[in-house]
């Protein structure tokens, strides 16, 4: 019988065991942030109205310092939200949701974001973050395993925070930070997950995404051609790491996911694979005719499934 590159996925227990290192990771390097000094003014941000929103410098031991904006409840002790980045790595803030009642914190794991701008030296081939390469080269020691570490790590942070309920979080966020949710849902299942918003999820379907000429997932198709250095077989272990596809039996939580039907660089087949295997409480939204990128449905779907379940 034919295999598939899903044969050379980790195992569950490849996987779980991941999943068990990043979080001891995380753990020891909970403490090592602070809150800065911030004004609380940005040329790319504007002013925040908020007093309380500050960017909070992040130190997981032996790597690069990264960042995320602060946004506390008014009135707490509140649920935590995360917000994270596409793969351009940029940082928004929330007031809308942070409005509804909820801390949230959005990040930029891996430093690439930083508060004079960003650190283009760490750029690799053709401008381009080397994150889900460096996963795949690496056999998921690099890349969306230092990534998930920093997000995890800062979780665990906004845990001691007094205005926040510790022990409970929801993720949310598009693209990247739609596909990152899902395994940040996955790695706390059972630790605190709530629910995910997944906003056109890339990370969804490695297989199937690389088929797709020019879509998000084009960039990996060199290094499957004959006399690449790097068996396949391995490279598809490595994404297998980073492919939401391969935590689906651990998404027993609440998840949304939206599609846009003309989207190509996310492409909806890969996104309703995953819908079809997920096991809990889940809702599929179509958005006709959109292609890719931050939509402005998504943060009030989002919303209305944080009141629901987060």
């Amino acid at each position: 019988m034919n295999s598939t590159p899903f044969d050379f996925y980790p195992s569950k227990a490849e996987r779980d065991k991941w999943i068990s290192d990043i979080l001891n990771e995380a753990k020891a390097n909970a403490s090592h942030a602070e809150i800065t000094a911030d004004s609380g003014v940005r040329n790319n941000f504007g002013t925040f109205h908020m007093g309380g929103n500050r960017i909070v410098k992040f130190m997981p031991e032996g790597r690069r310092p990264f960042y995320g904006i602060w946004q506390p409840a008014l009135c707490g002790p509140a649920p935590l939200v995360v917000h994270l980045p596409g793969y351009g790595a940029e940082l928004s803030v929330h007031p809308d949701v942070n409005a509804e009642g909820y801390n949230v914190l959005c990040l930029s794991p891996l430093g690439y974001w930083t508060p004079q701008g960003f650190d283009d030296s760490l750029r690799g081939e053709n401008g381009n973050w080397p994150v889900l390469p460096d996963t795949m080269l690496s056999d998921g020691e690099k890349g969306y395993r230092q990534w998930l570490a920093d997000a995890a790590m800062a979780v665990m942070w906004a845990w001691t925070q007094p205005q926040v309920i510790p022990g409970r979080v929801s993720f949310y966020g598009t693209s990247q930070g739609g596909g990152t949710s899902l395994l940040l849902g996955a790695i706390f299942a059972g630790a605190g997950t709530r629910c995910v918003a997944a906003d056109e999820p890339y990370l969804t379907n490695f297989p199937l995404g690389i088929t797709k000429p020019n879509s998000g997932y084009s960039m990996l198709a060199r290094a499957f051609e004959p006399g690449f250095e790097v068996p396949a077989e391995k490279l598809w272990h490595g994404l297998g790491y980073c492919d939401t596809m391969n935590y689906a039996d651990r998404m027993d939580f609440p998840v949304l996911l939206t599609v846009g039907t003309n989207d190509g660089v996310c492409p909806p087949d890969t996104i309703e694979e995953l819908y079809k295997v997920l096991p809990s409480t889940k809702a599929i939204y179509s958005l006709a005719g959109r292609g890719h990128g931050y939509n402005y449905e998504f943060i009030r779907l989002a919303c209305a499934w944080f009141r629901l379940y987060a």
